[in-house]
């Protein structure tokens, strides 16, 4: 053995000797993972993802994986000449558009996650809110306020909605096995309508259904950041709301953050927003000590 390959040997098993009491703490509990935006669309990222994904399930932690989809299925409308247009982030989704939603989220989407998955090992099965009466899901209803009369007026994102229920058994059934469910945000209402669903809040929904021990929602940016631009690694519920209101916390961070102190309050120990992009982020969040990204709640 040269001298380089022995410091790479020992390099590793001081890897291993620091991940081991966390693969302990995590053995037998439950991890949602929220997987989208960059990372699908990078084929070396989705590939280290995929690993990572069946790893956590070799050494005994229990992944689910929901997904999103939205500039594929941008891709899909455009294909097929069908308008879309958005409210306050929403998509307006009429009975074409939410045919396609299902067509891309629970099909071409789903089946590349799990593809990818059993590719490196794993035994993933592609779900759909629809499934086993996974998510039931209620029209989601938006109001805004004209700045002329003042006057609220209901907006009608049509085929738009937001989880009621989410029956956990299938998933802990599939806990016990060698199974990693991989979800698409797709519901079905109780009058048998199909309804398009934010990925982040099905993830919510599910880590809270389920009691998982984390949430991790991978995103495009690194955390939340404080006024001077730098990561906040740690976050109590107190301390995320108080960014919120004085602004620190805004735009698009918002209703990621909201997500994860609505699974707190549902009994997740702790949500953490990661950069998805970041190499064996998910590893590196959940095996280190001090992990990636910004984690709101947790033992103090």
């Amino acid at each position: 053995m040269t001298e380089n390959q022995h410091t790479e040997a020992l390099n590793k098993a001081r890897i291993l000797s620091e991940a081991l009491p966390y693969m302990r703490r995590y053995a037998g509990k439950t991890i949602v993972v929220k997987y989208g935006g960059h990372a699908m669309g990078d084929e070396k990222v989705a590939s280290d993802f995929a690993r990572d994904i069946v790893l956590l399930k070799q050494v005994g932690v229990n992944p689910i994986v929901v997904h999103g989809g939205g500039p594929q299925i941008n891709q899909t409308l455009d294909r097929l000449n069908i308008k879309s247009s958005f409210v306050d982030g929403l998509r307006v989704t009429d009975e074409k558009t939410v045919e396609v939603v299902e067509m891309v989220l629970a099909g071409s989407i789903n089946k590349a996650i799990v593809g990818a998955i059993n590719k490196v090992g794993g035994c993933a099965i592609g779900l759909s809110g629809k499934d086993g009466g996974l998510i039931t899901a209620r029209k989601l209803t938006r109001t805004k306020r004209d700045p002329d009369s003042n006057i609220e007026k209901v907006l009608d994102l049509g085929f738009v909605g937001e989880p009621e229920h989410v029956e956990p058994k299938i998933l802990e059934t599939l806990a016990k096995s060698d199974i990693i469910p991989v979800i698409a945000p797709v519901g079905v209402g109780r009058d048998g309508a199909t309804y398009n669903i934010n990925a982040d809040t099905v993830a919510g929904a599910v880590a809270g259904s389920v009691r998982a021990m984390r949430l991790l929602m991978m995103t495009d940016v690194v955390g939340v950041l404080d006024k001077n631009k730098k990561l906040l690694s740690r976050l109590s519920v107190a301390q995320a709301r108080a960014l919120i209101e004085d602004g620190t916390i805004h735009g698009g961070m918002i209703p990621k953050v909201e997500t994860c102190l609505q699974s707190v309050a549902w009994g997740v120990e702790a949500a953490v927003i990661l950069d998805g992009r970041v190499p064996h982020a998910i590893l590196l969040e959940v095996f280190t000590e001090s992990g990636v990204g910004t984690m709101i709640g947790g033992a103090s």
